[in-house]
């Protein structure tokens, strides 16, 4: 059993950056995969980014390339997604998931095992 608790989310304005965590319960955290999606009002939840379990290998959706960076801290089984360059359409609910493979980094939803209650970011313009 995995547990994954969000932070970090909040209120900024266009532009500005924030760092969301996931901190992780149980002691598969080194040998798993970890994602990160974000569901906004209305639309389906969405991939973000994801990492394999050395963070030797990383994943990103094309509208968060360039913007956006996962990492981990094993020691602290901990992921976290830096957000840069904020926008308004980044407003969503932030979701961080555990995936057993810990190989891959895949942006299928379905294959994550565990997923945490959400933060939300809010980006005004």
């Amino acid at each position: 059993q995995v547990q994954l608790v969000e932070s970090g989310g909040g209120l900024v304005p266009a532009g500005g950056s924030l760092r969301l965590s996931c901190a992780a319960s149980g002691r598969t955290f080194s040998s798993n995969g970890m994602g990160w999606f974000r569901q906004a009002p209305g639309k389906e939840r969405e991939f973000v980014a994801a990492i394999n379990w050395s963070g030797g290998s990383t994943n990103y959706a094309g509208s968060v390339k360039g913007r956006f960076t996962i990492s981990r801290n094993n020691a602290k089984s901990t992921v976290y997604l830096q957000m840069n360059s904020l926008k308004p359409e980044d407003t969503a609910v932030y979701y961080c998931a555990s995936d057993s493979d810990g190989s891959s980094a895949t942006s299928r939803a379905y294959e994550y095992d565990y997923w945490g209650q959400g933060t939300q970011v809010t980006v005004s313009s």
